[in-house]
């Protein structure tokens, strides 16, 4: 059974449950969306045993296939009215080697065997931006030609999380696949500069204002649980994930140099490490601190490290030292910044959330997409 303490309470009014299948389900940031909008999971697929953990602690055991999709049985697969998901993206993010023979670069073709079997009425793919100039996305798109999804249409294109009402600037991959007619992506319901019906992006400062500015602890409480047979740190919600580290003096003192939107280059030359010394362009967000007033950047599964991006928290006054927070966001930050509720329970050691937060779909984007699917399905 899903638990209800999270997500019966926000659901939409609906005529009918549709059912859904999530692939390379992670921590469950899509089907938290889908759930959001009356879609019940009947089945979700994830290898990473705490990843498959947090998505069982939320939406239910008994449903989720812990192990390789390759591995699971036609058998196995319902039909469902959705199937939604996002094959590995490392083979074609910038941050990876790009190889097309990467075997993260086939687990699309697993993907589309479960299509095949459980019947959708519609099926989404999400992957990074890069997706689209990929040969695996010229192959998808021969599939539709004269393969296994050829009676599907297909819409597809680039949506950034900042436009759906997340507050975070996060560019991805959509692609909608319909057997029963096309359907569009869904238009933006925010905006950078609104007009019209267009709210304004929202903020960093709407999602974790509230929370204590000095965390209480640099660790996860002491806690174990059991899921498919096996134990794992876990579970913790809310405050549990607000937990900060232990920097050193020398990383304090270029934290204080960053104003917020900055980043490396306003460190002084004796604050600098040689490898950013010597290379005088190039990632500008390292080192860099969030605007209160702002979506943030994209957070990625190391956004502990202030080396890795813009993760500094926001808060910081230019000749006010004592108002100023230097320190990283912690995990339940960077969840909020995702979209989870501060209610979502995750299982795993710090690190091992820290990849499933950052590896997710925002829950504000994947619920925008459910929103606007649910229009389209035949109920």
């Amino acid at each position: 059974m899903r638990s209800p303490s999270v997500w019966v309470h926000s659901m939409t009014d609906v005529s009918r449950t549709l059912t859904m299948i999530d692939l390379f389900a992670g921590c469950g940031g899509m089907t938290a969306g889908f759930v959001r909008h009356g879609f019940d999971p009947v089945l979700s697929v994830e290898w990473n045993l705490p990843a498959a953990a947090t998505y069982a602690a939320n939406f239910g055991e008994g449903h989720t296939y812990w192990g390789d999709i390759a591995a699971l049985p036609d058998s196995a697969i319902p039909e469902a009215d959705v199937v939604i998901g996002g094959p590995p993206c490392q083979g074609f993010s910038n941050l990876g080697s790009r190889d097309v023979n990467d075997p993260r670069n086939q687990l699309w073709k697993q993907y589309l065997r479960v299509v095949q079997h459980a019947h959708p009425q519609v099926f989404v793919i999400e992957n990074v931006d890069r997706f689209m100039q990929s040969p695996q996305f010229q192959l998808l798109r021969s599939e539709v030609d004269h393969g296994t999804i050829k009676d599907y249409e297909l819409s597809y294109g680039l949506l950034l999380a900042a436009d759906y009402g997340v507050a975070q600037r996060r560019l991805r991959t959509i692609v909608i696949g319909s057997r029963i007619g096309r359907i569009p992506l869904p238009t933006p319901t925010h905006a950078k500069v609104p007009s019209g019906a267009l709210r304004p992006w929202t903020s960093v400062q709407e999602r974790i204002a509230r929370l204590p500015e000095r965390p209480s602890t640099t660790e996860l409480p002491e806690a174990r649980t059991t899921f498919f047979g096996e134990t794992v740190p876990g579970r913790f919600t809310g405050l549990d994930l607000h937990f900060g580290r232990k920097p050193r003096e020398l990383s304090l003192m270029r934290y204080d140099c960053v104003p917020p939107g900055g980043g490396r280059f306003d460190l002084p030359d004796e604050l600098l490490p040689n490898c950013w010394r010597n290379k005088a362009t190039g990632t500008t967000d390292v080192m860099g601190r969030m605007r209160w007033d702002a979506p943030s950047l994209t957070i990625r599964t190391e956004f502990f490290k202030p080396e890795k991006g813009q993760y500094l928290h926001p808060q910081w006054e230019p000749g006010n030292r004592r108002r100023r927070v230097n320190r990283v966001i912690t995990h339940l930050e960077a969840a909020l910044l995702q979209d989870f509720p501060d209610t979502f329970t995750w299982c795993g050691s710090k690190i091992e959330i820290a990849k499933q937060i950052g590896n997710a779909v925002p829950v504000g984007l994947a619920s925008c997409i459910a929103a606007h699917l649910r229009r389209y399905l035949v109920t």
